[in-house]
């Protein structure tokens, strides 16, 4: 008899496609079914974690660092562990616009040497200092504060996670980000009315700096209550009709409905116990544009419908800005203070020339507006943004800021036009346009995008509209991979 060769003792492998795997089948089903419903709730769990911890720009300095933690953790399974299915041209570019956005702060922190840094306008007082010292003019970055430039980035590596882990993980479901806005919003009125019930001193609010007196919920300043109260809106109508849209039952309409409407009452006691300016300004418009969203499910918008909504927005600011109703940017009172908007902007504007075409630096806002206070006017109270985001964006970041910002308005208004001239589009989509615009035009007057929860709501606005959802892939659903069911509502 032949000895038995070696090989032949060794146990047989395992090949792809016998026997043997199907005994993993059900186990492995079971773990892609885990797996995509972890992808499904890691965005809107984090979305909910910065609407409750990142309510303040100049405070709460603990809960931001961590969300920022939070954050590179999502970042880090976004571009790890990306979803398998294509991604939309839309998406490419929004990351494209991301990247040269990170791009622009790295930038400007890079070292320079004296000879090129000490030709940039502006800079002429930080030479003459080294002269004085008689120290020779070291390397230097454009920015003028290179760390508060690194710790502005920081601060929008949650925005940055939203962003990413929608277009690029797809680890989300419209609905669940919309009911998490939703959710926060219902619960901020709550915390609101017991602030205001409580007078100036309630121990309900969260901030030692904050508007006392009125509704902020989880935030410092009212005003960004408001924008998100505002977002809440149209989410709250994409809402209704997804839910509205899954069945026929007379009764479960009624209720859906119904609870639409409780909802929709909550946010308005909120807008009023808010008392911001600008949120009462905006809600007609967002109004208007949400009410052609409700119209828009069942019928073609005309043409004329897109600009009709802008000009109500426009309408909207204009009445705040010209009624009297003690705005701080236009009214008699507002020239004479060094704290109002008017004050405000009109240093802004003032400085942005002198340091073109590199701006000043991300995040050096506060020290360029100190060198230019009158000091027989400076008191206890300092200017910690320039209340209007395209303002300090120019200020800081000069003509490529300028460059950037318009490069994304041409893409948002594409995917605006794209979108409500699409038949399929959702509702969910076209409520994604109507809450970025609002977010935009309230930065006009504000700094709503310096928090982390208004600018998060911002990220996901932009992201579902660089993700459309169309009606007919719902149909689809059964037929497509667990990867493509990410992006099904």
């Amino acid at each position: 008899m032949r000895r038995a060769d070696a090989s032949s003792r060794r146990p047989r492998r395992r090949i792809p496609g016998d026997a043997s795997r199907h005994h993993s089948g059900p186990r492995a089903a079971s773990s892609r079914k885990h797996a995509l419903i972890m992808r499904q709730l890691s965005v809107p769990a984090y979305l909910m974690a910065c609407l409750l911890l990142g309510g303040a720009s100049a405070a709460g300095y603990m809960a931001n660092l961590t969300l920022q933690l939070a954050a590179i953790l999502v970042l880090y399974i976004a571009l790890f562990w990306r979803r398998r299915g294509p991604i939309s041209p839309p998406s490419r570019q929004l990351l494209v616009l991301a990247a040269l956005f990170v791009g622009l702060f790295l930038i400007q922190i890079v070292p320079l040497p004296p000879a090129l840094w000490t030709s940039l306008p502006g800079r002429e007082p930080i030479l003459r200092g080294f002269e004085l010292l008689g120290v020779p003019a070291p390397w230097l970055p454009i920015s003028l504060n290179a760390q508060h430039t690194l710790a502005s980035l920081f601060w929008m590596l949650p925005a940055l996670a939203v962003l990413l882990g929608i277009t690029l993980l797809g680890g989300y479901k419209a609905s669940y980000l919309a009911w998490t806005i939703l959710a926060v919003a219902a619960v901020s009125v709550a915390v609101g009315g017991i602030q205001v019930a409580g007078g100036e001193n309630s121990p309900w609010y969260l901030y030692q700096i904050t508007n006392r007196g009125v509704a902020v919920g989880f935030f410092s300043n009212a005003n960004h209550l408001a924008t998100m109260l505002l977002a809440a809106i149209p989410l709250l109508t994409a809402v209704v009709l997804s839910e509205r849209g899954r069945g026929k039952n007379t009764a479960r309409s009624s209720g859906i409905a119904v609870i639409g409407a409780a909802v929709f009452l909550v946010i308005a006691l909120g807008l009023i116990l808010n008392r911001s300016l600008a949120g009462w300004g905006l809600a007609l418009p967002v109004l208007g544009a949400s009410l052609l969203l409700f119209l828009s499910h069942r019928r073609k918008l005309p043409k004329w419908a897109l600009g009709g909504a802008a000009i109500a927005a426009v309408g909207g600011v204009a009445l705040v800005l010209t009624a009297p109703l003690g705005n701080n940017l236009t009214t008699d009172e507002a020239r004479t203070s060094s704290t109002s908007r008017y004050a405000s902007f009109g240093r802004t504007l003032s400085a942005t020339p002198e340091y073109l075409p590199t701006g000043s630096g991300i995040g050096t806002f506060v020290d360029v507006y100190r060198s230019r206070e009158d000091p027989s006017q400076i008191t206890r109270f300092y200017m910690n943004h320039a209340h209007s985001d395209l303002l300090e964006v120019l200020l800081e970041t000069g003509l490529f800021g300028a460059a950037l910002l318009l490069l994304f308005l041409i893409w948002w208004t594409r995917r605006v036009f794209a979108i409500w001239h699409d038949a399929e589009s959702d509702s969910f989509t076209k409520a994604a346009t109507i809450v970025s615009a609002t977010v935009m035009a309230h930065s006009l007057v504000d700094y709503p995008l310096r928090t982390v929860a208004i600018s998060a709501i911002f990220a996901m606005s932009i992201a579902l509209m660089a993700e459309p959802r169309a009606h007919s892939r719902r149909s689809k659903a059964k037929t497509e991979s667990d990867v493509r069911h990410l992006s099904a509502d």
